[in-house]
């Protein structure tokens, strides 16, 4: 549980923090008293995360951004042998995101080859204006992966943690462990 909360909370800090980038334009607010004046962001947005590890991540980015539609994708590593996998996505459930603020999120971006296969599925929704990856802690051989196939001119990466390696099975090292089992228990 304690794990759970904590990947909310720093989806929440993240969340603040990318809105920070994002287009305003004053609104009007009727108060008991008057009318104020506010900033209100402009994007429309889809939070899209890969199932399952990135679920309390994503639920962080919704406790803040919550008018924001919704994507899932199920990205697993089917091993070959304890060493080699092979990355499969079975499933997406999205919005159209045609010229919408696209955040990936997933507390854990290893070797980038989910995070790739998860945009190349979500690209069959149509084309984000901007894409916001989100990640707790990645490796830098992910980092500089995603920095090579997604679209640099409208692509920004937003991790809290980059850890130098990540080790014969392709786990970050010292990373956190698998945040799915983490947060949800271990699979069989």
């Amino acid at each position: 549980m304690r794990f759970r909360r904590n990947i909310e909370r720093i989806g929440e800090l993240m969340a603040y923090e990318i809105s920070k980038t994002f287009d305003y334009s004053p609104r009007n607010a009727e108060t008991p008293l008057g009318t104020a004046t506010i900033p209100m962001h402009d994007n429309q947005i889809v939070i899209s995360t890969i199932l399952r590890a990135g679920l309390p991540f994503h639920q962080g980015f919704l406790n803040y951004l919550d008018h924001s539609e919704n994507a899932f994708v199920s990205a697993y590593r089917k091993y070959k042998d304890k060493l080699k996998f092979d990355i499969f996505i079975e499933y997406i459930a999205s919005p159209r995101i045609d010229g919408k603020t696209l955040i990936i999120t997933d507390p854990m971006l290893a070797t980038g080859g989910s995070m790739e296969l998860s945009y190349q599925a979500m690209l069959t929704k149509g084309t984000p204006r901007e894409i916001h990856i989100a990640s707790i802690i990645a490796s830098q051989e992910a980092v500089d992966h995603v920095s090579r196939v997604f679209p640099e001119d409208k692509t920004t990466v937003w991790c809290a943690a980059i850890d130098p390696v990540i080790d014969e099975h392709s786990y970050i090292v010292p990373g956190l462990g698998d945040a799915g089992d983490l947060a949800h228990g271990v699979k069989d």
